[in-house]
C-alpha cells in the first residue's frame, strides 16, 4: 500500500536519491547513557539556517546540562521527570532544541511504537515554527527522509518506521481532547491566554509509561498565568521552600528584578547563547534605543532579560507594588476613607479602605475587600483558570450566592467596617449605584460621587504611582489585589492627564480602581490638594 495522503513539492524535490549506508548511527554506540545518547541525536542534525546553516549542531555546557537533567534515570533505567520547563529570553536557541527533542522522540534513540508527539503553541503561526524547523531537518537528513510521510498543509509527519506521529498543535484546545501524547513541548506558553491546552495535553498521557512535556518560553508578566506558577514551583524548589519533586525539572535564566537593566554582565547572565550564536551587537543596539525610549524598556526587560514584565508596558511594575506589601498594624478606630466599585456585579465588586498617615514618616495603610458571586467563581475557575476559587478559600474574596453580586453582602461588610474604624465618607461611582447609596445614607454614612473621567481619575492615580514609588504607601498581602494592579494599562490623554483603563487592561482592575477612591479622599484629609477643579459633591 502506498503511503497516505499527497506529499508536499518540497519533500518530493528533497528526495534522496539513494540510500545512505550508515551502518551504525551515532546514539546507538554501547555504552552511551540515557541522556547521552539524546545529546548524540541532537549533535548529529544539520542547523537549517541562519550563518551557521549546513554545519550540525553541536549543544552548548548549558544546553547538554539541561538535556542531562531532563533524561536523567532511576535506579531501573526510567527516566524520572515527566515536566521539565525552560524560561530562557528570546534568541537563545530555543526552536532549535525544541524541534531536536521532538524528533528524538518522534524516530530517534526516544521513539516509542505508536507514540505521539505535539508541538503546541498560543497560535497557529507560532505552532508552525518548531514543525517547519522539524520538516527543514528532516529533509537534509537520508535516514530520516525516508522513513518520514509530510503533510504541510495538516502539519503533521508520520515515521512510517516505528508508526509514531507529531503534530502542531493550536490553542484550539478541543483538538488535544482524545489524545495520548508520548511527548510534547509547549513553545510560548506565555502567550497562551488560558491553560487550557496545556491542561488538556498533561492530562492526557495517563496511557503512556515515561510521558514527557517540555515547556520553552519567555516569561509571563502575571503572576496568576500557569507559566508564572510553573517557573514559581521551579524556583522555590531551588531554594529550599518546596521538597525537591524528581518528576519536575526547572531552569529559569532570567535577570532579578533589581538588577541593572543596562548592565552587560547582567545581560550575559541570563542570555547564555549571548556572544555566541546570539548577537551582543544587536542587543547593544536595542538597549541604547530602550535606555531614550520608556516604551522599548519595558519590551527590553520582557524579552531581552525575561523579567516578569508587560511588553504592553504596565502601570505600576511587580517589584514596586512588591517593595509596598507589609503586615498592617491594628488601625481601630482610625480614620479612614472608603472607595467602592461596583461596575461589575457579574464578577468582582471592590471596596478599599484607605487611612491617612497621623505622624511624620508614617505611609498611608490601605485595607481591601473583593465580593464575587459564586457562579462567577465556579465559570471563572474552570474555563479562564483565574484562581477564583482559591482566592475564595483564602478569604481573599467573599462568595456571594447567584450570578450577580448580592449588595446585602457589601453593606453588612460596610456596617462592619464603619463600627470598627472611623468611617469618613465613602467614594462611589454612580454607575449602577443608586440602591446601595441610598442604603448607606440610611445607615448614617456620608456618600460622596467619584468620576471614572480624566478629571477626576488622574490627580488620585498619579499621586497613587507617586506614593508607591516612594514606598510612602502600604498593603496588606493579598493575591487579588496584586494581581489587578498587575492587570492595569493607562490611558493618557492629550493634556497628559492618565487614568487606569478597564477597556485596555487584560483583566480586572476593581481593586485599583477602589484604591484610587479612596486615596482621594485620604489624601484630601491629610491636606493635600490633588485638583482644583474637582470638588466633592
Amino acid at each position: 500500500m502506498g503511503k497516505r495522503g499527497p506529499k508536499t513539492a518540497s519533500v518530493m524535490a528533497a528526495k534522496p536519491q539513494a540510500r545512505s549506508r550508515r551502518k551504525t548511527l551515532p546514539w546507538n554506540k554501547r555504552g552511551l547513557s540515557r541522556a547521552e545518547r539524546v545529546i548524540a541525536f541532537c549533535e548529529f542534525l544539520p542547523i537549517t539556517s541562519g550563518v551557521h546553516a549546513g554545519r550540525k549542531l553541536i549543544l552548548r555546557p548549558w544546553q547538554r546540562e539541561i538535556v542531562r537533567a531532563l533524561y536523567a534515570v532511576d535506579v531501573d533505567g526510567r527516566r524520572q521527570v515527566r515536566t521539565g520547563v525552560i524560561t530562557v529570553p528570546r534568541k537563545n536557541g530555543k526552536t532549535a532544541l525544541a524541534a531536536a527533542l521532538a524528533l528524538c522522540h518522534l524516530l530517534g534513540p526516544e521513539a516509542e511504537s505508536r507514540g505521539q508527539v505535539f508541538s503546541a503553541a498560543a497560535d497557529r503561526e507560532q505552532a508552525a515554527i518548531i514543525y517547519r524547523e522539524m520538516e527543514a531537518i528532516i529533509l537534509r537528513v537520508p535516514e530520516f527522509s525516508e522513513r518520514c510521510h509530510i503533510q504541510a498543509f495538516h502539519r503533521t509527519i508520520t515515521d512510517l518506521k516505528t508508526g509514531s506521529s507529531y503534530q502542531a498543535l493550536s490553542s484550539d484546545a478541543r483538538k488535544a481532547h482524545g489524545l495520548s501524547p508520548s511527548f510534547m513541548v509547549y513553545d510560548e506558553l506565555a502567550q497562551s491566554h488560558d491553560r487550557e491546552l496545556y491542561d488538556n495535553l498533561t492530562t492526557g498521557t495517563g496511557a503512556r509509561a515515561e510521558p514527557l512535556m517540555i515547556v520553552i518560553s519567555t516569561q509571563s508578566p502575571s503572576p496568576a498565568h500557569i507559566m508564572s506558577e510553573l517557573v514559581d514551583y521551579a524556583l522555590k524548589i531551588e531554594d529550599g521552600t518546596l521538597p525537591p519533586d524528581p518528576s519536575f525539572y526547572g531552569c529559569a535564566f532570567a535577570a532579578p528584578d533589581d538588577a541593572d537593566p543596562w548592565d552587560e554582565q547582567v545581560w550575559h547572565d541570563c542570555n547564555p547563547a549571548l556572544g555566541d550564536f546570539r548577537s551582543l551587537e544587536e542587543m547593544k543596539n536595542f538597549a541604547e534605543q530602550a535606555r531614550k525610549i520608556p516604551a522599548k524598556e519595558s519590551i527590553f526587560r520582557a524579552l531581552y532579560l525575561n523579567q516578569r514584565v508587560d511588553a504592553a508596558a504596565k502601570w505600576i511594575a511587580s517589584a514596586d507594588f512588591d517593595a509596598c506589601v507589609s503586615k498592617i498594624p491594628d488601625l481601630t478606630g482610625r480614620t479612614c476613607y472608603g472607595g467602592l466599585d461596583l461596575a461589575s456585579t457579574q464578577d468582582l465588586c471592590a471596596l478599599s479602605l484607605c487611612f491617612p498617615p497621623v505622624m511624620d514618616g508614617e505611609p498611608f495603610w490601605t485595607l481591601h475587600y473583593a465580593w464575587c458571586p459564586k457562579d462567577a467563581i465556579k465559570r471563572r475557575s474552570k474555563a479562564d483558570h483565574v484562581p477564583y476559587e482559591l482566592w475564595e478559600k483564602q478569604k481573599y474574596i467573599e462568595a456571594t450566592p447567584g450570578t450577580v453580586i448580592d449588595y446585602d453582602y457589601i453593606l453588612a461588610r460596610l456596617d462592619e467596617v464603619a463600627k470598627k474604624y472611623s468611617l469618613e465618607a465613602v467614594l462611589f461611582d454612580r454607575w449602577g449605584a443608586a440602591r446601595i447609596v441610598a442604603e448607606l445614607e440610611a445607615m448614617g454614612l456620608e456618600v460622596i460621587e467619584f468620576g471614572q473621567g480624566f478629571a477626576s481619575m488622574s490627580p488620585p492615580a498619579k499621586e497613587l504611582e507617586k506614593l508607591i514609588l516612594e514606598r510612602k504607601i502600604k498593603f496588606s498581602e493579598n493575591p487579588v489585589l496584586r494581581w489587578c494592579f498587575g492587570n492595569v494599562i493607562t490611558e493618557v490623554d492629550a493634556a497628559g492627564n492618565v487614568k487606569p483603563s478597564k477597556k485596555r487592561s487584560r483583566e480586572k482592575i476593581d481593586l485599583v480602581v477602589s484604591t484610587i477612591m479612596a486615596l482621594d479622599g485620604a489624601l484630601r484629609n491629610a491636606g493635600k490638594e490633588v485638583h482644583p477643579e474637582v470638588r466633592w459633591m
